[in-house]
Formats: C-alpha cells, sequence, structure tokens
C-alpha cells in the first residue's frame, strides 16, 4: 500500500508541492545517481559536481520528503525510485532535443529486447499511445486544483538565472525549476497562447509574464504565437509523468489537482511508458544506460 502524504486543504496541490520538490537539476542528478546505485554521501561526491552544503541540504530535503531513508546510508523508497518514469522522459526529451550537455547523455537499452528505444506514452488502462496534440485526453483542474495552488512556493534551481552554460539536464531545469516558467508551461499544455490569458491564469507581474515568455521562447518551447512548438510539445511525457507521480504520492484533502480521462477508452488517465522498439510495458528495471 502507498504511503501516500496528506496535504492540507486550502494549500498548495500535489502540483505545486512536486514541482517545489523535484524542479531542482540537483535534486533530479541525486535520484538519477541513486537508481544508479549511489546509496553513500561519498558516491554522490565522486559522481556530482556539488558541494557538501547543497548535497547535505538535498539529501536532507529528499528524506524529509520520503524519498530516502536513512540507514547505512541512504535508500530509496518506493516513492523514490518511482521516479524512473521522470527521469526517463527527462532523458529522452533532452536526447532529442537540446544540443548542449556537461556530458554525453548515454543510449537507452530496452534489456527484455535488447534494442535502443525511446519511451512512448500511452494509457495504462488501454495501452493506446497518448501525445499532447491528438486530442485524446479530457479534463483539467480538479478538486484542488487552480493555479495558485499549482505554483511551488520556491525554487532552488542549480544554477541561477537562465544561463546559456550547458547542464545536465539543463533545458528541463529552464522550464520546471522557475515557477513562474513551470506554471507557463501548464498554461500553455491547458491551450493558453495570449499574454494577457497567460497573466491572468498565473496572477503574475507583467513584467515576470514577459520575461518567462522570452525565456521559453528562445529555447524553442513556445514559437512567436506563444503556442507550443514541435519541441514545446515533445516535453507532454515529463508533464503526464511528473503529474502522475504528484497524485501518487501527494494528496490533498480536497481531491486531486488535476483530472484527465482517455477518451478512446473511457478511462482514468494514468501516464505508463512503452517501448518504442517491441511495443512493452517499461520497468525501472529493464532500462540500461549504456554509452
Amino acid at each position: 500500500m502507498l504511503e501516500v502524504t496528506e496535504l492540507p486543504a486550502g494549500q498548495r496541490n500535489a502540483i505545486g508541492v512536486t514541482l517545489g520538490l523535484l524542479g531542482d537539476e540537483w535534486a533530479l542528478l541525486i535520484l538519477r545517481e541513486a537508481l544508479l546505485g549511489a546509496s553513500r554521501f561519498v558516491d554522490w561526491r565522486s559522481r556530482l559536481p556539488i558541494s557538501n552544503a547543497v548535497l547535505t541540504a538535498r539529501l536532507a530535503r529528499l528524506t524529509e520528503s520520503g524519498l530516502f531513508v536513512r540507514g547505512n546510508g541512504y535508500r530509496l523508497t518506493e516513492r523514490g525510485a518511482d521516479v524512473w518514469s521522470i527521469l526517463l522522459s527527462i532523458w529522452a526529451w533532452e536526447d532529442r532535443w537540446v544540443a548542449a550537455h556537461v556530458e554525453r547523455l548515454p543510449v537507452r537499452v530496452h534489456r527484455l529486447c535488447g534494442k535502443p528505444f525511446d519511451p512512448v506514452l500511452v494509457c495504462s488502462a488501454c495501452d493506446g499511445t497518448v501525445l499532447a496534440i491528438d486530442h485524446t485526453l479530457a479534463g483539467g483542474f480538479g478538486p484542488s486544483g487552480s493555479w495558485e495552488r499549482s505554483v511551488p512556493a520556491a525554487t532552488t534551481r542549480r544554477r541561477s538565472g537562465d544561463s546559456a552554460d550547458a547542464g545536465f539536464f539543463p533545458e528541463t531545469a529552464a522550464l520546471i525549476g522557475n515557477r513562474w516558467s513551470a506554471a507557463l508551461v501548464g498554461a500553455a499544455f491547458q491551450g493558453v497562447h495570449r499574454f494577457s490569458d497567460f497573466q491572468r491564469c498565473l496572477n503574475a507581474p507583467p513584467t515576470m509574464v514577459a520575461d518567462r515568455i522570452r525565456t521559453l521562447c528562445s529555447l524553442g518551447v513556445l514559437g512567436d504565437d506563444y503556442r507550443l512548438t514541435a519541441k514545446g510539445l515533445a516535453f507532454f511525457p515529463v508533464v503526464m509523468c511528473l503529474v502522475g507521480w504528484a497524485q501518487r504520492w501527494f494528496r490533498a484533502a480536497e481531491g486531486p489537482a488535476l483530472v484527465h480521462r482517455h477518451l478512446p477508452c473511457d478511462s482514468a488517465f494514468v501516464a505508463a511508458l512503452d517501448c518504442s522498439s517491441c511495443g512493452d510495458r517499461l520497468a525501472r528495471k529493464d532500462v540500461v544506460p549504456t554509452s
């Protein structure tokens, strides 16, 4: 049985809490290395260019939030290990759409079929492929959903500003590592594309909205018409895996923040990932990074 964290009524919902926790490049990198076997402080220090102070703070926060438990080092909980689908979706998107990285991204191989693959977003009920543009999902905000409650309280991105320097997840960090960028991306996926509508939904100062739109346009995620580009639409699996993880592990008193139905099978939509090479459902243990 999942140990779900109950959130107080009227406060930040599962989406806001998750973006505040995982919208941070260091947190994602620490979790990535944990999935690859890191469990001791020295493991992360030897694998990542991270200071003792930052690593200590991030591990403490991830432990407090239920992603690690302390023992002989740090052990991933079921909640922590469950971020694999988010990290896999980020890996595939950065590999396809982002040229500059601190390190070359490895090739993804599916252990069961032995072939390189891309993760394909599907409905867990019927296994039908789901794209951002195919209009097979219906829904939106649920009982605890609102723009205000879905924006994280603060962000802790590894790099300040929007540096052009390559990072490990450079553009993912730019999209979900800033509270207003994350909200803008969410609004864009709900069909918002006018400046005035972005400002109304986010209830943010015009200068902030303009700055975030400018950043997303410079990254090629939004076009000149402020609609999602092909690159922006391709980020959809990351968004839906984040939403799925958020609502599995955090629950507001009023109910879910987002509710979607998959129209072809008329089921509540729960994201899953299939292998593009063999079509089988992907599992964490069957994803192998190779150089």
